[in-house]
């Protein structure tokens, strides 16, 4: 009984211990992180969901894009984004280089889903309608996007740990290069919106 009043007491006062500050850490980035990521997936497959083939397709302007081309700009850009972010977990850890780091996550989702700053996307991000129908372009984004969740649910990979030069923003580290993909998909979920507020959409 001695010992069970022990434990017991001991595991009441563990709880008004704060918990490791790097456990903490990790934990609030992922919590962070996959809210970012699945809010920013249910926002846009929310906008796409009952659309017809005419509203998808409907452009503004020859030199604007449509709601599916929007959507198939933003899974090509998560491709690309995936792609660097697995190439760069895979290289050694260099924490070294967070003195290098600038920008903060917030100012990393607020800058890239800012509309009033306008970018030309590169070659390899322009929609080329390569999908057989809209359902197909919507569903690569849908996987393409679960597919990451369910990487960043699961990796033990120090998202912070591992920090490149290589990007537009500067030095960041690949737990912010994981957070501009969500910006990003954000970013064009609003321009699909422009699309559908146009006097011209099919109703």
């Amino acid at each position: 009984m001695k010992k069970l009043s022990l434990l017991l007491a001991l595991a009441t006062f563990s709880a008004f211990i704060s918990p490791d500050p790097a456990v903490r850490t990790v934990r609030d980035d992922k919590t962070l992180l996959i809210t970012q990521l699945e809010q920013t997936r249910d926002n846009l497959l929310k906008e796409v969901q009952g659309l017809s083939d005419a509203q998808l397709e409907y452009k503004p302007a020859p030199d604007r894009w449509s709601v599916i081309e929007c959507v198939e700009h933003i899974t090509l850009i998560e491709k690309s984004i995936m792609d660097g972010e697995q190439q760069l977990v895979q290289q050694p850890a260099n924490p070294e280089m967070r003195k290098d780091i600038k920008i903060t996550d917030e100012q990393i989702i607020k800058g890239v889903e800012d509309r009033s700053h306008k970018f030309k996307a590169p070659e390899n991000a322009i929609p080329k309608h390569s999908y057989s129908s809209n359902a197909e372009a919507i569903k690569n984004f849908t996987d393409s996007r679960n597919k990451l969740l369910e990487y960043v649910t699961n990796t033990n990979d120090d998202l912070r740990a591992h920090i490149t030069d290589k990007t537009p923003l500067g030095t960041i580290d690949a737990y912010q290069l994981l957070l501009l993909d969500a910006a990003h998909t954000n970013r064009h979920t609003q321009q699909l919106q422009e699309v559908k507020a146009d006097a011209g959409f099919p109703k």
